[in-house]
């Protein structure tokens, strides 16, 4: 009896596995500069867009762990990119906010992301590329509802 081997260079998990560690290092390369890692960095994307966001808020958000993002929250803080205050209706809860270091980060550290996308779509045509990205967020969605149904 013969197995079907599996085929990697078809396995949509493989190569979107593959893809994130390759965005991740590349994205690290451009943002160290600037004191920043690829964890903090999606932080940052949630904070720039609505800043004052709770630690829920952002581990809701980024599909993270509780721990993890208390971990990055944590480096934040010190690193001088986040400060927390008391959250105006739930005393138990704290708010993020950003520090002007962290706001003044944003056009060099958006910039490199920018980069990193146009080298890893640099061979497609642009009718591909918006197939390409639009691909990509349907396999989140249903990624993220399959993730839901199992709870």
């Amino acid at each position: 009896m013969t197995r079907d081997r599996f085929d990697r260079t078809r396995s949509a998990g493989y190569l979107a596995n593959h893809m994130a560690r390759l965005f991740a290092q590349r994205l690290h390369e451009r943002i160290r500069p600037l004191g920043l890692a690829p964890a903090q960095f999606m932080t940052l994307l949630e904070l720039w867009d609505e800043d004052g966001l709770t630690q829920r808020d952002l581990v809701d958000r980024l599909d993270v762990e509780q721990a993890t993002m208390a971990n990055t929250l944590a480096r934040m803080e010190r690193d001088g990119l986040i400060e927390r205050r008391a959250h105006e209706a739930d005393a138990r809860a704290k708010t993020i906010h950003l520090t002007r270091r962290a706001r003044d980060l944003r056009g060099p550290a958006e910039a490199a992301a920018r980069e990193v996308n146009a080298m890893a779509m640099e061979g497609m045509e642009a009718a591909e590329r918006e197939r390409f990205v639009v691909a990509i967020g349907k396999a989140v969605e249903g990624l993220k509802v399959g993730a839901q149904t199992d709870r």
